[in-house]
């Protein structure tokens, strides 16, 4: 227990002595002095212990509350409790911290993983890119043994234009017209040409070198005969005979060498007709061998199965394939954007291709309009009356 301080004590003592001392009775005054004093002493004393008890609650509560030395003051435990708040504060943000950073390491690895995929995809080789560029080697291939084929036949068609040596009419038109009956009732005779006797049996394509349908029935011709019978129409149709030519002692004469530049003349008009249908005439020879998906299309076109084809049958079946074919259409539904790309990329360079070729053709129809405007001139100076001079009798001349 704690002991009394000193001004509680002395104010005890007094108070007991004060009660306890007898008082005279004829000393009223000086009780009165005596008792003045004793309240003034005491209340002294009394202001003294208030002040002490004060300064010794001040003094605690200060302690209890203000005083971060004291471990049980108010504010150090409320300064532990906000050291307390803040560092769960400081953990809570460093744990956000450290989830976002794992979000953000798995979100970066997620969107890695999904641009290797794309990139994956947007780069493997897709299966109707190599069928498409086998069909371009095709197509390629068929172009320059179709460019064979044309100086081959052109070699042969102008030196039978020309009458040349070893040719049907070499000696004369009428060698021509004898040849050209001749090759008619071997490879097309027809009952009529049988009833009246040129022939013995119809042939398996009676009158097909006066056929259209030789030349322009199917993109590719057949092997057996039908190179012969696209030709043998393109013969009838430009040239059927040959003149004869014009050599020897005829040249000798004015008159020989003006028919001999007319022959000529003749003979580059007959020569670029003729190479305009012998060009035609290559592009549907067959000179390559078709692959399993251009096979494929064949069948699913309905068209007659064939090994070898030409150019132009390989043209038509790659546009075919990217119009109808039901494959080719499933895979560019399910084709990343760079394949769909790649595939357009592929249809313009064709598309170049085409125009290309085009442009030559049409560099031949434009000489054969040249030529036709040339005849009709031509004609038109030869055919035009020319003015006769009439003499001048005013002068009597």
């Amino acid at each position: 227990m704690k002991r009394p301080s000193g001004p509680l004590v002395a104010m005890m003592l007094c108070t007991t002595i004060m009660v306890a001392a007898p008082r005279p009775a004829s000393a009223a005054f000086f009780d009165s002095a005596i008792i003045v004093a004793a309240v003034n002493t005491m209340n002294q004393a009394m202001n003294r212990v208030i002040s002490s008890i004060g300064n010794q609650i001040s003094s605690t509560v200060s302690s209890s509350v203000s005083d971060l030395s004291n471990p049980n003051s108010l504010s150090t435990i409320m300064s532990k409790g906000f050291e307390q708040n803040a560092n769960y504060s400081k953990a809570q943000v460093g744990a956000q911290q450290r989830i976002a950073d794992a979000q953000n390491t798995a979100m970066a690895g997620f969107q890695k993983r999904i641009q290797d995929a794309n990139i994956r995809d947007e780069h493997m080789m897709n299966p109707e890119f190599c069928a498409g560029l086998d069909t371009q080697q095709a197509m390629i291939a068929a172009s320059k043994a179709a460019r064979s084929g044309v100086e081959a036949i052109a070699i042969i068609t102008d030196a039978r234009g020309e009458s040349g040596k070893g040719t049907p009419s070499y000696y004369g038109a009428g060698q021509g017209v004898a040849a050209n009956m001749a090759l008619h009732a071997s490879r097309y005779c027809s009952q009529e040409d049988v009833d009246v006797g040129i022939c013995s049996s119809v042939s398996t394509m009676p009158n097909a070198d006066q056929h259209a349908l030789s030349l322009f029935g199917q993109d590719t011709l057949s092997e057996s005969g039908g190179i012969e019978a696209a030709n043998d129409y393109a013969t009838t149709l430009i040239q059927p005979v040959s003149p004869a030519a014009i050599r020897g002692q005829e040249l000798s004469s004015t008159t020989g060498r003006e028919l001999a530049l007319k022959r000529r003349s003749y003979n580059s008009r007959m020569s670029l007709a003729r190479y305009v249908m012998t060009f035609i005439t290559s592009l549907e020879s067959p000179n390559v061998t078709l692959n399993d998906t251009q096979q494929a299309e064949l069948v699913s076109e309905g068209l007659p199965k064939v090994t070898q084809a030409s150019w132009l049958q390989i043209m038509s079946l790659e546009v075919s394939r990217r119009v109808s074919n039901v494959a080719w259409n499933a895979s560019l539904q399910g084709m990343p954007p760079a394949t769909v790309m790649r595939e357009i990329a592929i249809e313009q360079a064709q598309s170049n291709y085409l125009a290309l070729q085009n442009y030559r053709m049409q560099m031949l129809n434009a000489s054969l309009l040249a030529t036709r405007v040339a005849q009709q001139e031509e004609a038109a100076i030869i055919h035009e009356p020319l003015p006769m001079p009439s003499p001048n009798l005013s002068n009597g001349q």
